[in-house]
Order: C-alpha cells, then sequence, then structure tokens
C-alpha cells in the first residue's frame, strides 16, 4: 500500500491544479472579451489612422464602423463640435463597443445601454442608433462646459455610470475615430469591403430591417444619418449639366454622385474639405452593409478588396466639388 502524500505536498498539488484552472478560465474570458468586442467577427477589417506620420492607429470592425459613421453623423448634423462626438464616441466604445446589443444590465440597450424604465425612450427606439445617439447628444449639450471637461467626467454626467472613470481609456482611439468621421482627417478611414453576409441575422436580432443595396439604399442610408435636409443641394450635376436636384443623382445605374456643400449651420464652421471627407468614410464605412466597391473624392481613390486598403491618387476622378459612390452590380 503506497505511502500518503505529505500535506506540504497535497497543497502543492491542488495550488497547481487551481493555477492551472485560473490560466484556462482567464484564456477563455479573453476570448470572450474580444468575441464581444469584435462581435464574433473573423477579426477586424477597418482601420483608422492619425493623420500625422507614424501617429497611432484603431482597428475595428464593419457592425463597428456603421455605427460610429452614425453616431458622427449625427452630432455634426446637430452643429456640434468634434470633441461632442468623441465624447459619444468613447462613451460608445465603453457600453457596448460600438455594437448595437438587446441586453445589458437590467433593462439596458443598445449602443449607449440607455434604459426604458429611465426615460430613455421605447426599447425599439433605443435600438435605432440614429435615436440613440441623438439622445446622448441631446443630454450632453445640458452638461455645462462640456467641452471643456475630461472627456470621462462629461461622459458620467450622461450617462451616470457606475464605473465613473472607464471612458477615459477610450479616448485615444474615439478622437482618432471623431478626426476621421468628421472629416478633419483626410484619407484615414479604410476598410476591406468584404460583403457583410450577416447582416440579416444582426437584423433580425434587434429587430430591425437589414439594409438593402445599390444606390437607392446608399441615399436612404444618408437621409437615415444626416437627415434630407443636410444633402439637399441646388446644383447636382446630371449628364454633366448643371440642374436643379433636391437629393444625391445617380449618374449610372450604379454610382451615387453626393455633391458637397457647407453645413447647414453656419456655427459649425467646417470647411466643405471636411464635409467632403466626412461623406466619403461615411461611404467606406458602409461599405460591407451597402455593397459599396469604390469611393472617390479630392483626386483621392479607394477601392474595396485592395491588398492594403489605402486612398490612392484618382487621375482626376473626384474633385472636391463630389464625393462618388460606386456600389456592386
Amino acid at each position: 500500500m503506497p505511502e500518503p502524500l505529505p500535506p506540504t505536498r497535497k497543497r502543492r498539488g491542488r495550488l497547481l491544479r487551481f493555477g492551472a484552472a485560473l490560466v484556462v478560465l482567464c484564456a477563455v474570458a479573453g476570448y470572450l472579451v474580444v468575441q464581444y468586442v469584435t462581435g464574433g467577427s473573423d477579426g477586424p477589417s477597418c482601420k483608422v489612422v492619425s493623420g500625422s506620420a507614424d501617429g497611432p492607429s484603431y482597428e475595428f470592425t464593419p457592425e463597428q464602423a456603421v455605427n460610429a459613421a452614425t453616431i458622427t453623423a449625427v452630432g455634426t448634423g446637430r452643429g456640434l463640435p468634434e470633441r461632442a462626438v468623441a465624447i459619444a464616441l468613447a462613451t460608445a466604445i465603453q457600453e457596448s463597443g460600438l455594437r448595437n446589443i438587446t441586453h445589458g444590465d437590467r433593462d439596458s440597450l443598445g449602443l449607449f445601454q440607455q434604459r426604458p424604465s429611465m426615460g430613455w425612450g421605447t426599447p425599439k427606439e433605443i435600438l435605432d442608433p440614429t435615436y440613440a445617439a441623438g439622445e446622448f447628444y441631446k443630454h450632453l449639450v445640458k452638461v455645462r462646459g462640456y467641452q471643456d471637461l475630461p472627456l470621462t467626467v462629461a461622459a458620467q454626467r450622461v450617462q451616470r455610470s457606475g464605473y465613473p472613470e472607464a471612458y477615459a481609456k477610450h479616448e485615444p482611439d474615439a478622437e482618432l475615430l471623431a478626426a476621421a468621421l468628421t472629416g478633419t482627417s483626410a484619407a484615414t478611414l479604410t476598410c476591406d469591403g468584404r460583403q457583410d453576409t450577416t447582416q440579416a441575422a444582426r437584423a433580425a436580432d434587434t429587430g430591425t430591417q437589414a439594409p438593402a443595396t445599390g444606390p437607392d439604399a446608399v441615399r436612404s442610408a444618408l437621409v437615415r444619418d444626416f437627415g434630407r435636409d443636410a444633402l439637399e443641394t441646388t446644383a447636382a450635376e446630371v449628364g454633366g449639366k448643371a440642374a436643379p436636384s433636391p437629393t444625391p443623382t445617380t449618374t449610372d445605374a450604379r454610382t451615387v454622385t453626393l455633391p458637397v456643400r457647407a453645413d447647414t449651420d453656419p456655427k459649425s464652421g467646417r470647411s466643405l474639405g471636411e464635409r467632403g471627407w466626412q461623406l466619403a468614410h461615411w461611404a467606406v464605412a458602409n461599405s460591407s452593409a451597402l455593397h459599396i466597391e469604390r469611393v472617390s473624392y479630392a483626386g483621392r481613390q479607394w477601392t474595396a478588396g485592395s491588398t492594403d486598403s489605402q486612398w490612392r491618387t484618382a487621375g482626376g476622378e473626384g474633385g472636391t466639388g463630389s464625393v462618388r459612390i460606386l456600389t456592386a452590380r
């Protein structure tokens, strides 16, 4: 009969087993966190970089890109500054990973984890990213001096979270996104443009309608995010001639030519170039969902499926007066 192990060896064995189990648990937890943040995709396929050389970058998924573009468009549509957009983006990154989720603490829902029971709206309204972003901004502008406050303080005064310091860690990424999606940083957002085959499943999960594709779908999405008034123009290019048109024009079966004009709010102080790059980056962010193949603006061109997804010289196509969006066949 073997002799019993000494107590010290028994304790050492239990500690080793406990340590191994803890390592496995941490690995599983890490995997689940990655899946939560990326939405369970094969990995990020969008990237935003700094406008300066050798600056930071942020990688994210097409789903996150669509939501970030919507949050930004709602903010600029209200004439709010880039700082407000950065606060909103950092908040959504912390609260939902920029995903329009249907669960959360108690009855929290959506991008900002807003609660119907606390007066943020109905569940259906909160799960509409445009509505949810609008509600966040509505509360943010009531915070006195929010532009001069630390980001985490401004976000917390809107959200009243149990983790008031959590927003600060997302500030660098949110600032990169805000600079690109407001257009102040040109040609800094790219995606690989792979068609998103999970949109229908996500739409079913959130109770929304899966996006259609083609020029009509692009125009509908633009109106959804920016509002019809923001897209109206008095001179749209139709067959090479200037003609009145209330909406972006389609010059062929696949192309939307989107005229660029200044924001309606003169207090915004945004240039035509910034507005143009906002629209161009918005199109790239939506490229997977809306099956957009090419975006041209200001002599630069992004093409889906290119090996490095960079903005390249467009050979004269895409001046500063319009953004050209080519959809898939």
